[in-house]
């Protein structure tokens, strides 16, 4: 399925940092391409990350665009597919002559557009997690969500601090999952972590009893999931029926408020490493994420009457990011717009503050994830 959507959008210039204005450069419009997962099972991500682009796109219009230029939006709805995500990406590049492509909600559309967008020498602003996507570093890739990895590390950190030596882990055997499954048994032993059972399920799963079964027989003191979707919410209602009664961990994966409304009472008490985003009444008032990402909620809100996901996040990050590098360039020329955003450098947003270099084409550090915890159906801020 295939959904186009061409309008305008800039983003707040405040919470950017982008100056709106400047000297008009020419007619032509900047254009911004997309490819997100908009329908289907991954949905969840890809339509608040439309939703966003959309909302800032005709906020920027409306101030007068960037660099007296109005932005051009072309989202192509993947559905999470990578087949699918390829051939958008290549009509994006050849046929729309996009400036700069944001999207690629999935790993797996992600990785299928990598190939092209080298190729071709356009800036490209991921929205998916997995570690593969900037390491090794590519030269037109560039990602906005925390890695798979991080994800991992600030799980076990939080488990060794409670004295947890022993898990489980169960993933989800597919993209994001099975990378996620491979960072976490990478970095497990740095934080004197043994994993005593390891699990896999399928996307398809109408089921995960036999996969914890096997989990609970091994006496775990906690037990770490790793996938996005539905599984991890299946994973979460499976676990309370089988009464584990050890802690159970969620990634980055599962920080919407649609995880909780799946897995239900189930969730109370679940663990996950998140962004300020979702947690954002709670962050000190000396934190500098905090105006930002309350600003960006209040927008959100006041658009579509609902809070945004940290995806949503992800693709405000992307735009903003994508948009200060064109301000910075002076132009659309993809080599100095490439050049701008790799020198991103102190950029405050709604996943961390974001500092890039040749070297990292995501910018985030571990100070950029809190844990934390579900209680009475909401987040709460642990660490």
């Amino acid at each position: 399925m295939k959904s186009i959507l061409k309008t305008g959008m800039v983003a707040a210039a405040a919470m950017a940092g982008v100056m709106i204005g400047g000297v008009a450069q020419a007619a032509e419009p900047i254009k911004i391409g997309s490819i997100l997962a908009v329908t289907g099972g991954a949905s969840f991500l890809g339509d608040p990350e439309k939703k966003v682009l959309e909302l800032y796109v005709d906020k920027i219009n409306k101030q007068g665009g960037v660099l007296g230029r109005q932005i051009e939006l072309i989202v192509y709805d993947a559905g999470g597919a990578a087949d699918k995500a390829a051939t958008f990406t290549k009509r994006l590049i050849e046929s729309d002559e996009v400036d700069v492509i944001v999207g690629g909600s999935t790993t797996a559309a992600t990785m299928a557009a990598v190939p092209l967008v080298e190729r071709a020498g356009v800036p490209f602003i991921s929205l998916a997690g997995a570690v593969v996507i900037v390491e090794p570093v590519k030269k037109w890739v560039f990602k906005t969500p925390h890695t798979d990895r991080m994800a991992a590390e600030k799980v076990f950190a939080d488990m060794k601090k409670r004295g947890i030596t022993k898990i489980g882990l169960i993933s989800e055997d597919a993209g994001f999952g099975k990378s996620g499954h491979e960072q976490s048994l990478l970095v497990a032993k740095n934080y004197g972590i043994e994993i005593v059972a390891d699990e896999t399920y399928s996307p398809k799963d109408p089921d995960t009893t036999a996969q914890l079964t096997k989990i609970k027989s091994a006496n775990p003191q906690a037990v770490f999931n790793f996938g996005f979707g539905q599984g991890p919410a299946l994973v979460t209602k499976n676990y309370k029926q089988l009464g584990i009664d050890v802690p159970l961990y969620q990634s980055h994966g599962v920080a919407s408020k649609d995880f909780i409304k799946l897995a239900g009472d189930a969730a109370e008490g679940v663990r996950l490493p998140a962004a300020g985003l979702v947690v954002a009444t709670q962050l000190a008032d000396t934190d500098p994420q905090k105006p930002v990402v309350t600003a960006f909620i209040k927008d959100y809100k006041e658009a579509y009457g609902m809070e945004p996901s940290t995806f949503a996040g992800h693709a405000y990050d992307g735009l903003q990011i994508a948009l200060a590098a064109i301000n910075r360039a002076g132009s659309t020329d993809k080599e100095k717009v490439r050049d701008a955003i790799e020198q991103t450098s102190g950029y405050v947003g709604t996943g961390g503050l974001v500092s890039m270099s040749p070297k990292d084409h995501m910018g985030l550090g571990p100070q950029a994830f809190h844990i934390v915890e579900i209680k009475n159906g909401d987040w709460n801020l642990i660490d």
